[in-house]
Parts: C-alpha cells; sequence; structure tokens
C-alpha cells in the first residue's frame, strides 16, 4: 500500500495535480524529497516544482531497463551508493542523512542494486520543523495482481510525526525478517 496520498493517473495527468497539492503549502518553507527517476525527471522537467527539490535518489533503471535522464548541473552534489535490490545499507542510510542535513541539492545514484526501499530512510530521517515540511514522492507502478489493485499514479507523503512512526513499524518488520 502506498505510504501516503496516491495521485492516480499518468505521468501528464499526476503532474499538474501534484503542483497544486504542492502549492496548498506555499505558506511555509517546502522542502520536496524525490525517489525514482521518472518522477525525478518529470519534477526537474516542471519549473515550479524542481525549485524545491532538495533531495533525489534514482537508480538509472526503470522497469528494469538503464536510462539516462540527467544532467549533473541540475544539483550541488551526486552521492552515488550501492544499495543491492530489497535491502537498505548501512552506508546508503548515512548518505541520505547527510543529504538532508546539506543545504545542497543532492542527487544521490544507486550505481548497484536499487532505490525502491531507501525511501524509508528517506522520511525516517526527515526532521519535524515549525515553518518547514518535506514532501516525498514516488512513482507508484500499477499493481493489478494484488488482493485490492492499486493503479498507477505518484504518491505524495506529507511528512509528520504520523508516517514516521508507520515507517518506523515497517522498517522493525524488516528488522526481524
Amino acid at each position: 500500500m502506498p505510504l501516503g496520498e496516491l495521485i492516480v493517473g499518468t505521468r501528464a495527468d499526476t503532474i499538474p495535480i501534484v503542483v497544486e497539492r504542492v502549492k496548498k503549502f506555499s505558506h511555509l518553507n517546502i522542502k520536496i524529497h524525490v525517489v525514482g527517476d521518472i518522477v525525478a525527471q518529470d519534477f526537474l522537467s516542471n519549473s515550479y516544482l524542481s525549485k524545491f527539490i532538495h533531495t533525489c535518489i534514482i537508480d538509472e533503471k526503470t522497469q528494469r531497463k538503464k536510462i539516462d535522464l540527467f544532467s549533473p548541473t541540475a544539483f550541488d552534489a551526486i552521492i552515488e551508493i550501492e544499495n543491492p535490490a530489497g535491502t537498505i545499507q548501512e552506508k546508503a542510510w548515512c548518505c541520505i542523512k547527510s543529504a538532508i542535513e546539506s543545504k545542497k541539492r543532492n542527487l544521490i545514484k544507486v550505481t548497484e542494486g536499487e532505490e525502491d526501499l531507501l525511501v524509508l530512510p528517506l522520511i525516517s530521517e526527515l526532521p519535524l520543523e515549525k515553518e518547514q515540511v518535506h514532501l516525498v514522492f514516488y512513482g507508484q507502478p500499477p499493481l493489478t495482481d494484488a488482493e485490492t489493485p492499486i493503479p498507477e499514479g505518484i504518491v505524495m507523503v506529507v511528512v509528520d510525526k504520523r508516517i514516521k512512526k508507520t515507517v518506523q513499524r515497517f522498517l522493525k518488520l524488516m528488522d526481524k525478517a
């Protein structure tokens, strides 16, 4: 199940809706964090959304196929890490924490493995601050073989105490596995 609000639709459908959702937070200092290549590409190419991007985590693959989407000039720092599929490596977690704490626009590239689960340490490490909102976005592929099918879209997570507790429960379950 998505961690936040699933904005259903194609890439073309969802980005205008995301812009409207983000504008609702315009009275606060907004920081956007993106996990996934296609979502990152869409956000970076949107003039409104791109100005709020603080962190992008990508693996330069979409549906297991290699892609090259990014110009290094869009970021202040590029961090390369390894994170085998289905894991959250300690080094990856540390790099995410450092990127969050920096004042720079960070691109974290997973050179071996995948970025999917890194949304969990990302949310876990984001601070809860007055006058600051952290928004995390990631792509949701359609899941048609699930008990409850989930349509394609973008997941928007407004980081708050409730979602951080949910993420901590997931992480504890993973520790036990």
